[in-house]
This record gives structure tokens, sequence and C-alpha cells, in this order.
């Protein structure tokens, strides 16, 4: 298994006029299978957040028996995001990405069948094996964007490829709600597990085998430079030893676990990402119950959320790059400030539907910019064959603390016991926690803008 997924041998170097038009052709059709495979891994990652209404209708569970079996889908995908981006700095994106997409909407297809649906224990199973799978997807994303765009580019490129899940994320409402209707208007028994998980499912591995054909690892596979030569756009800390496969203990302990910056963003993203999902996973059911919304509704406002997301990022990205300079956590702090503010109006709003759409139009323009800003951060803390690893960490305080135990668990809980409004306190005080270790990460990035400054200069 090891030697299939092992990244590819550098070729023969093309001669100087071939390089250029035939890195940006490469460039572009790397972009192209990353985006729409790491799209699809969002039709096949929170089904069961669009399901759980009926599952509370038809199998009698509470919110909190399944924000529990939901709690494992995060612990699954924040472990395995860990353990898969260090696995991934040392094979093959091509390969890594769509096996991981096939293995994610194989176990989904299982997961929507009343063999496993009729116990919340093997629900949980399943989430996890989903999540598991689901944690293949980004760390080699990311090793392509550090492979293929260079540090100054980045932070613009990769907020335009974190759209991907945005896009994923909008159209798994819209294709659940028609699949589900038109299969109910054919009275199908098992309607709203075949529309909800089998047929997002395999829309999932057909874009798996396109992006098959697409993504290729790493330019010197293909005959070209390294980005930085390309590009001349060389990091501070840029050396020979940045083109090598790192062990499995350089990865992790010289460059990920010692460093402590990397932690303060990780725990950071761990609030970010109790927002995200705060407010995401639990819309369908708060929608439908506090605010009377019927499946159509919800789906059409899972569409909206994930909608603004898509020009909310790539403002957010260009900020950071054209006015910050490459500063990532200044506009991480405006933007959770600014979502805070929209939760508010959120949780308050009583009989406007209009207001309602609205505020969670604004919280998913805002919130997907600090998701996104938090991946490059960690990106730009560790050398290109230490990314998948170093962005791992971050996604394993974001998927295991911030959703697993605080978004589906302590949510589901504080929801079930305390009602809607304790649980929209807890998100308003992670906003402000993630703002305050934020602001802990300024002094270095301002140390290292002087260094490139220094770097460009001389």
């Amino acid at each position: 298994m090891f030697n299939f997924l092992s990244p590819p041998k550098p070729t023969n170097k093309k001669n100087n006029i071939e390089t250029d038009s035939y890195y940006k052709k490469l460039r572009f059709q790397v972009f192209i299978g990353i985006y729409f495979g790491y799209a699809a891994y969002y039709l096949v990652r929170k089904n069961l957040t669009l399901a759980m209404p009926f599952l509370e209708k038809d199998f009698g569970y509470t919110k909190a028996s399944l924000g529990a079996a939901l709690a494992c889908n995060g612990l699954g995908y924040g472990i395995s995001k860990f353990v898969m981006g260090g696995i991934s700095d040392r094979s093959d994106a091509r390969k890594f990405l769509p096996l991981g997409l096939i293995l994610a909407s194989l176990t989904i297809i299982i997961a929507g069948s009343n063999m496993v649906i009729s116990n919340v224990l093997t629900i949980g199973i399943f989430q996890f094996l989903i999540g598991w799978f689901g944690g293949m997807g980004w760390p080699p994303c990311g090793r392509v964007m550090a492979h293929w765009f260079s540090p100054t580019e980045r932070g613009t490129k990769m907020s335009i490829w974190n759209t991907a899940h945005n896009l994923g994320g909008m159209l798994i409402g819209p294709i659940t709600a028609f699949a589900t209707g038109y299969l109910a208007l054919l009275n199908f028994k098992n309607f709203w597990q075949i529309g909800m998980f089998t047929v997002p499912a395999i829309i999932a591995i057909l874009v798996a085998l396109f992006a098959y054909i697409l993504i290729r690892d790493n330019p010197q596979a293909c005959g070209l430079p390294p980005i930085e030569e390309y590009k001349n756009d060389y990091p501070a800390n840029y050396s020979k030893k940045a083109e090598e496969v790192l062990s499995a203990k350089e990865i992790f302990f010289k460059y990920v676990l010692n460093n402590k910056i990397l932690w303060i963003v990780a725990i950071a993203n761990a609030f970010v990402y109790l927002v995200r999902y705060g407010v995401l996973d639990w819309a369908p059911t708060y929608l439908k119950e506090v605010k009377g919304y019927d499946i159509k509704q919800v789906g059409w406002a899972y569409f909206a959320y994930e909608f603004a997301a898509i020009p909310g990022t790539i403002i957010c990205g260009w900020i950071s790059d054209k006015i910050f300079k490459g500063k990532r956590a200044v506009t991480t702090i405006i933007f959770m400030l600014l979502v805070m503010i929209a939760v508010l109006v959120y949780w308050k709003n009583e009989g406007s539907m209009t207001i309602d759409i609205i505020a969670l139009i604004s919280i998913g323009f805002l919130i997907y910019g600090p998701v996104m800003l938090i991946g490059v951060h960690a990106l730009d803390l560790a050398p290109k064959n230490a990314a998948g690893a170093s962005a791992g960490l971050t996604g394993l305080f974001g998927y295991l603390v911030g959703t697993a135990i605080l978004s589906n668990l302590l949510m589901g809980y504080i929801a079930e016991h305390y009602g809607w409004g304790a649980g929209f306190e807890l998100l308003i005080v992670a906003c402000i926690l993630a703002s305050v270790l934020m602001l802990l990460t300024i002094p270095d990035e301002n140390r290292k803008y002087r260094n490139r400054k220094k770097l460009a200069q001389s």
C-alpha cells in the first residue's frame, strides 16, 4: 500500500521554452483537480446533520444522542487529518485524494442503511469511519498547494481553493432535497435514506475519478523546477532540504510538535470550528424546531450559508495578502469579531425569515475566511514537505476539540438541557477566545515579515 502511494520521482527537466507554458497549464490543471476533488468530500461528510430531523421523528433519538453520534465524525476526522497529514507528506497526492474520497463514499452508502441507522451505536461507528476517510482530503490538497504555489501567492490561491468545501456544502442541500423529494413522489420506502446518503455518494465517486485524471503531485515529477525557483519566490527559511521527502520523525518532532506558534494557532482553530459547526450542524434542527422551517427551506438555508462563504473566503484571503502583506492573524481577528455580531443577530431575531437568512449568509460569508487562513498560517509555519502534518495539527484541534467535543457533544447537551440560548452564548465566547489566541501570534508574523523584506532586498 505504501509503495503504491509513494510520491513520483523527479524526471528530466524540460527545456526553458517549454517550461513556462507547461507550468501554467499544469498549475491550472492540478488546481481544478484538487478543487472539485475536495468539494466532493463535502457531499459525503455531514449528511447525518440533514437526516437528524428524520431520525428524531422515525427512530425517537434525542438531540444529545445524535450529537454524540455526530461527534464521532469530528473525532474520526480530527485524528485522521493529523495522522493522514503525516502520511500524505510522504505520499502521491494524485492517488491519495481520490482513494479517501472513494472510501468515504462507499462507507456513507452503508451508513444510510437500516442496518446502521437503527442503532445509535452503529451510527456513531460509521460516522467515525466517514470522518476518518474524510480526513484524507485536506492533507493532499495542502501538499499540492505547497508544491505548486509559492508563499506570497498562497493566501489568495488558497482562498479560492478553500471555496471548494463551500461548493460541496452548498450543493449537498439542494441535491438531497431534490433527490429526497423525487424519491418520495415515487413512493420509495427509504426515500430519505437514499436521497441523503446514496445519491451524493455516487456523485462523489465519479468526481474522484475526474480528480485522479487531473492531479499531479509535484512539479519535479513533471520535469519542472520547484515552484520557488520558477517564481523566484523563496521563503526566509528555504533550503534544499525543503525538496526532500522527510522522515516521519522529522515531520512530527522537528517541525510540528515543537512549534509553539503552531500550537496556539491549533487551539484557536478549535474555537473557530466550534462556531463553524455549532451554526452549521445544528441549523437544520434549530431552524425546523425553533423557526418552524420545512425541509426544503432548511436545504436552501444551507445553500445560502455555503454560497455566501465563497466571496467571503476570497475577500478574506485577498485582504490578508494585499492589505496585511501575508499577515494572517489580524485578518482572522477582524473576521471573527464580525462573526460574533452576526451570531447575535441570528440568535435574537424573532419572526423574520428574511433576517434569519441574512444572518446565516453573514455568518457563512465571514466564518470560512478564518477557517481558510488558519490552514494557510499552518502551511507558513513548516517546510512544504511537512505541510500536511502541520495543517493536520490544526485540523486535529478543529475537529476533535472544536467539532466533536464542543460543537457536537457540548452544544447538543446544552441545547437539550439548557436551551438554545445557552448554546448561542457558547458560540459568542468562542469568537472572543479565538480572537485573543490569534492576537498572541502577531509578534511572530511581524518578525517573519521583516525577514522576508530583508531577503527580498538582498
